[in-house]
Protein backbone atom coordinates (compact mmCIF):
# COMPACT_ATOMS: atom_id res chain seq x y z
CA UNK A 1 0.00 0.00 0.00
CA UNK A 2 1.74 3.28 -1.00
CA UNK A 3 2.49 5.57 1.32
CA UNK A 4 -0.04 8.86 1.81
CA UNK A 5 2.30 11.55 1.05
CA UNK A 6 3.06 14.55 3.51
CA UNK A 7 0.15 17.72 3.44
CA UNK A 8 2.46 20.18 2.12
CA UNK A 9 2.99 23.03 4.52
CA UNK A 10 1.51 26.70 4.21
CA UNK A 11 4.16 29.12 4.38
CA UNK A 12 3.75 32.08 6.48
CA UNK A 13 2.68 34.92 4.98
CA UNK A 14 4.80 36.90 6.86
CA UNK A 15 7.86 34.98 5.20
CA UNK A 16 6.57 35.28 1.50
CA UNK A 17 7.73 38.54 -0.45
CA UNK A 18 4.96 40.68 -1.52
CA UNK A 19 3.99 43.58 -3.00
CA UNK A 20 2.63 46.78 -0.40
CA UNK A 21 1.45 50.28 -0.85
CA UNK A 22 3.36 53.03 1.33
CA UNK A 23 2.64 56.27 1.65
CA UNK A 24 4.71 59.03 1.79
CA UNK A 25 4.80 62.39 3.01
CA UNK A 26 3.72 65.06 0.43
CA UNK A 27 6.08 65.43 -2.57
CA UNK A 28 8.60 62.93 -0.89
CA UNK A 29 8.07 59.79 -3.65
CA UNK A 30 11.17 60.01 -5.20
CA UNK A 31 13.51 60.83 -2.34
CA UNK A 32 11.90 57.86 -0.86
CA UNK A 33 12.06 55.30 -3.60
CA UNK A 34 16.19 56.26 -3.55
CA UNK A 35 16.50 55.84 -0.60
CA UNK A 36 14.80 52.58 -0.10
CA UNK A 37 16.62 51.91 -3.52
CA UNK A 38 19.86 52.29 -1.23
CA UNK A 39 19.19 50.25 1.61
CA UNK A 40 18.28 47.18 -1.08
CA UNK A 41 14.34 47.34 -1.04
CA UNK A 42 13.27 46.18 -3.95
CA UNK A 43 10.46 49.49 -4.89
CA UNK A 44 7.87 50.73 -7.71
CA UNK A 45 7.60 54.06 -8.27
CA UNK A 46 5.00 55.01 -11.17
CA UNK A 47 6.39 57.89 -13.12
CA UNK A 48 4.75 59.95 -16.26
CA UNK A 49 5.96 62.43 -18.16
CA UNK A 50 4.69 66.13 -18.46
CA UNK A 51 5.55 68.97 -20.15
CA UNK A 52 5.66 71.76 -17.39
CA UNK A 53 6.09 75.60 -18.39
CA UNK A 54 8.01 78.39 -15.72
CA UNK A 55 8.48 82.02 -16.61
CA UNK A 56 10.21 81.74 -19.62
CA UNK A 57 11.19 78.25 -19.31
CA UNK A 58 9.68 74.65 -20.71
CA UNK A 59 10.30 71.59 -19.76
CA UNK A 60 9.32 67.49 -19.59
CA UNK A 61 9.10 66.09 -15.82
CA UNK A 62 8.61 63.04 -14.42
CA UNK A 63 5.70 62.89 -11.74
CA UNK A 64 3.99 60.27 -9.79
CA UNK A 65 1.57 58.49 -10.75
CA UNK A 66 0.13 58.28 -7.88
CA UNK A 67 1.07 61.14 -5.60
CA UNK A 68 1.82 60.09 -2.56
CA UNK A 69 2.16 56.31 -3.38
CA UNK A 70 4.62 53.93 -3.70
CA UNK A 71 5.02 50.16 -3.76
CA UNK A 72 7.75 48.03 -1.83
CA UNK A 73 8.41 44.42 -2.10
CA UNK A 74 8.86 42.83 1.02
CA UNK A 75 8.68 40.26 3.52
CA UNK A 76 6.06 41.24 6.15
CA UNK A 77 8.42 40.73 8.71
CA UNK A 78 10.94 43.30 7.59
CA UNK A 79 8.55 46.06 7.06
CA UNK A 80 10.32 47.95 9.96
CA UNK A 81 13.22 49.07 7.42
CA UNK A 82 10.20 50.51 5.32
CA UNK A 83 9.10 52.65 7.93
CA UNK A 84 12.56 53.54 8.94
CA UNK A 85 12.90 55.66 6.06
CA UNK A 86 12.42 59.22 6.04
CA UNK A 87 9.52 60.48 4.47
CA UNK A 88 7.35 57.17 4.75
CA UNK A 89 4.16 57.97 6.19
CA UNK A 90 2.91 54.35 6.66
CA UNK A 91 2.18 51.18 4.55
CA UNK A 92 -1.77 51.11 3.48
CA UNK A 93 -3.31 48.97 5.71
CA UNK A 94 -7.11 47.32 6.19
CA UNK A 95 -8.45 46.67 10.21
CA UNK A 96 -4.77 47.28 11.27
CA UNK A 97 -2.82 44.60 9.26
CA UNK A 98 -0.94 45.44 5.84
CA UNK A 99 -2.92 44.49 2.57
CA UNK A 100 -0.83 42.90 0.41
CA UNK A 101 -1.01 43.72 -3.48
CA UNK A 102 -1.51 40.99 -6.01
CA UNK A 103 1.63 40.43 -8.18
CA UNK A 104 -0.73 40.21 -11.07
CA UNK A 105 -1.45 44.11 -10.54
CA UNK A 106 1.79 44.95 -10.24
CA UNK A 107 2.75 43.25 -13.43
CA UNK A 108 0.13 44.80 -15.38
CA UNK A 109 1.09 48.25 -14.03
CA UNK A 110 5.08 47.82 -14.96
CA UNK A 111 3.58 46.64 -18.09
CA UNK A 112 1.30 49.91 -18.61
CA UNK A 113 4.53 52.05 -17.56
CA UNK A 114 6.31 50.84 -20.63
CA UNK A 115 3.79 51.52 -22.86
CA UNK A 116 4.49 55.61 -21.82
CA UNK A 117 0.59 56.60 -22.65
CA UNK A 118 -0.31 56.83 -18.86
CA UNK A 119 -1.62 59.94 -17.15
CA UNK A 120 -3.06 60.09 -13.96
CA UNK A 121 -6.90 60.32 -13.23
CA UNK A 122 -9.15 61.02 -10.70
CA UNK A 123 -10.38 58.01 -8.74
CA UNK A 124 -13.12 56.27 -10.54
CA UNK A 125 -14.84 53.12 -9.78
CA UNK A 126 -18.63 52.71 -11.51
CA UNK A 127 -18.70 52.86 -15.12
CA UNK A 128 -18.73 50.30 -18.47
CA UNK A 129 -16.28 48.22 -17.08
CA UNK A 130 -13.80 46.11 -19.60
CA UNK A 131 -11.37 43.81 -20.36
CA UNK A 132 -8.19 44.16 -22.73
CA UNK A 133 -8.05 41.56 -25.04
CA UNK A 134 -4.56 41.55 -26.98
CA UNK A 135 -1.61 43.84 -25.99
CA UNK A 136 0.89 43.65 -23.16
CA UNK A 137 -2.05 44.66 -20.84
CA UNK A 138 -4.14 41.21 -21.51
CA UNK A 139 -6.46 40.57 -18.91
CA UNK A 140 -6.38 43.88 -17.44
CA UNK A 141 -10.08 45.12 -16.35
CA UNK A 142 -11.13 48.78 -15.97
CA UNK A 143 -13.43 50.99 -16.90
CA UNK A 144 -14.01 52.79 -20.16
CA UNK A 145 -14.37 56.30 -21.03
CA UNK A 146 -14.24 57.93 -24.30
CA UNK A 147 -12.25 61.36 -25.05
CA UNK A 148 -11.90 63.49 -28.21
CA UNK A 149 -13.00 60.36 -30.19
CA UNK A 150 -10.39 57.85 -28.48
CA UNK A 151 -10.89 55.29 -25.98
CA UNK A 152 -9.48 55.40 -23.10
CA UNK A 153 -9.08 53.06 -19.98
CA UNK A 154 -9.50 53.93 -16.79
CA UNK A 155 -7.49 51.45 -14.05
CA UNK A 156 -8.35 52.07 -10.51
CA UNK A 157 -6.07 50.56 -7.76
CA UNK A 158 -8.68 50.28 -4.98
CA UNK A 159 -6.04 49.92 -2.08
CA UNK A 160 -5.07 53.27 -2.37
CA UNK A 161 -8.02 54.50 -4.24
CA UNK A 162 -6.06 56.07 -7.02
CA UNK A 163 -6.54 55.32 -11.30
CA UNK A 164 -4.57 56.01 -14.23
CA UNK A 165 -5.82 56.43 -17.64
CA UNK A 166 -4.44 54.44 -20.85
CA UNK A 167 -5.45 54.90 -24.61
CA UNK A 168 -6.63 51.79 -26.50
CA UNK A 169 -8.11 50.99 -29.79
CA UNK A 170 -11.65 49.59 -29.48
CA UNK A 171 -10.50 46.25 -31.23
CA UNK A 172 -8.56 45.35 -27.90
CA UNK A 173 -11.42 45.55 -25.67
CA UNK A 174 -14.21 43.06 -24.57
CA UNK A 175 -17.54 44.37 -22.09
CA UNK A 176 -17.76 42.34 -18.88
Amino acid sequence: MPTPSPIPEIADPAQQLSWYAISTSPRHEKAVASQLAGRGIENLLPLYRELRSWKQRRAQVDLPLFPGYLFVRIMLQARLRVLEVPGVAQIVSFSGRPAALPETEIDALRAALELHHLQPHPYMKQGRRVRIRRGPLRGLEGVIERQRGAFRMIVSVDFIQRSMAVELSSADLECL
